[in-house]
């Protein structure tokens, strides 16, 4: 899915909520769904996304970066977790 088509996607979810035709559950899992396809389907010449897999709170945390180190990094800073164990691998 590339970024036009996610928000696309992000829209119609938006507008079917604003029409009353979607709860906010709904909305939200639809949202979600947009997001989770759009970083599993990411494509960049020279990034990709990465997964923590470990100690909570990286667990899950999923990042773009170049290189598994820079994901690693990445991970750490936005999960504020300077002791947590954990390992990155490519989606």
């Amino acid at each position: 899915m590339d970024h036009i088509s996610a928000l696309r996607n992000v829209e119609e979810a938006l507008r079917a909520f604003e029409d009353g035709e979607a709860d906010l559950a709904t909305t939200q899992r639809r949202v979600q769904s947009v997001l989770q396809s759009y970083a599993t389907e990411f494509e960049a010449e020279a990034r990709r996304p990465y997964r923590a897999h470990g100690d909570e709170p990286v667990d899950g945390v999923v990042v773009v970066a170049p290189d598994a180190e820079t994901a690693r990094s990445r991970v750490r800073s936005l999960s504020d977790a300077a002791d947590a164990a954990f390992e990155v691998e490519p989606l």
